[in-house]
């Protein structure tokens, strides 16, 4: 097949622009008919598929005349798309417009060119089709990368927020906005974040925690690498799932809470339990910042200071029997026997005693680790009584 002089592609070329409007308005027509999702789109983005694909056809006159000028006339094709467009019209969908764009277009060869250059315009045609098809993945391609940045900078914000105590309303819309599902339970974790690209770290946290089955906004905050989850099944799962994003160090997670407006309390308390960590060497990782009361109190934390004073000795001075037998338990190193002797009562009563401190204050006092705990949670108490006078 020969193709035709200059001129007669000049004259066929004017044909197929003068045509566009009419030739976008029947693929509009055709894709109302055909295609489900078009037909229930809202006007004004329809309105905009209808401009495009005018364009398009506009472009394949001006494509016929310099097929090597295909990548920028492809390109000023889509344009005169709005940026918003790519959200609103998929890939997929796109190239069934393309497709149905390019149906119209072959049945109008008989009235846009003579009989003996219909072969050349109907190949030409589909060679064009091809170039807006690479051309609006490109454009597809460069939107997810544009949404990418925009997504990753938003949620720094939002964790960073979070981290500062700033939840409000429009902080959870724009945690919808990332895909955050407002899941019913929620946990923080923090630790040190790895050396390298800030992106590829968070990624990859983002990846660990998909694939354990939970929702994900990450951050990097002071050199530490906070991770926000919603998540619906045994949260020690996911925090080992999530454990390969931290760098070496202390890894430490906050309780189960109800939702991003109480995670705020919860990094305060996850970075006060880091900056605590290094007290306790063998400390488990991840380790929860409740593990890690004494330590956070030690180093002038109020919030672990409180906590511990409530829990432990504010319980045991309400009777002092057992305040008495915690005393003389601590400072027999455990000795059950030897407790006995010390308060001259038999040891199944120390027994009997320790049972109702543990029932009472959450602790077993013949482990090694609540032993320090209280021990530090009724020092704590004493000095806080004697300022307050009681």
């Amino acid at each position: 097949m020969r193709d035709p002089s200059p001129a007669r592609v000049a004259a066929t070329a004017k044909r197929v622009e003068r045509a566009s409007g009419e030739l976008a308005t029947r693929a509009q027509q055709l894709m109302q008919q055909t295609l489900p999702w078009f037909a229930a789109m809202p006007a004004e983005p329809r309105a905009q598929v209808g401009l495009l694909l005018q364009a398009g056809i506009r472009g394949l006159g001006r494509w016929l005349v310099a097929p090597d000028d295909g990548p920028q006339i492809t390109a000023e094709v889509f344009a005169t798309a709005p940026r918003d467009l790519a959200r609103l019209v998929s890939l997929e969908h796109t190239v069934e417009l393309v497709r149905l764009a390019v149906r119209v277009a072959e049945e109008a060869v008989g009235e846009l060119a003579a009989p003996d250059q219909q072969a050349w315009l109907r190949e030409a045609t589909l060679r064009y089709s091809r170039e807006i098809a690479f051309a609006a993945a490109l454009v597809y391609a460069r939107a997810a990368e544009q949404r990418g940045r925009w997504d990753a900078r938003l949620e720094s914000l939002v964790v960073d927020a979070v981290a500062r105590g700033d939840v409000s309303d429009s902080l959870l819309s724009r945690a919808s906005a990332l895909g955050w599902s407002q899941p019913a339970r929620v946990m923080v974790m923090a630790g040190a974040a790895p050396d390298g690209d800030s992106e590829r770290v968070l990624t990859h946290a983002r990846r660990l925690g998909q694939d354990a089955g939970a929702d994900v906004l990450a951050g990097i905050s002071s050199g530490r690498l906070v991770v926000i989850v919603g998540f619906a099944g045994r949260l020690a799962r996911i925090a080992r799932a999530l454990l390969p994003a931290f760098a070496a160090g202390p890894v430490v997670t906050g309780p189960p809470i109800t939702g991003l407006a109480e995670a705020a309390t919860a990094v305060q308390d996850v970075f006060a339990g880091l900056r605590a960590a290094t007290a306790w060497p063998g400390a488990p990782r991840p380790v929860a910042s409740d593990a890690l009361l004494p330590e956070r109190a030690l180093a002038g934390d109020a919030r672990a200071t409180r906590s511990l004073v409530a829990g432990v000795y504010d319980r045991l001075a309400e009777d002092p029997v057992l305040l008495a037998t915690a005393d003389a338990y601590l400072d027999c190193s455990g000795g059950i026997e030897a407790t006995a002797r010390e308060m001259f009562v038999h040891p199944n009563t120390v027994r009997y005693r320790l049972k109702r401190i543990s029932d009472i204050c959450d602790i077993d006092l013949a482990v090694g680790r609540d032993r320090y705990a209280a021990q530090v949670a009724i020092a704590l108490g004493r000095l806080e009584s004697s300022r307050t006078g009681l």
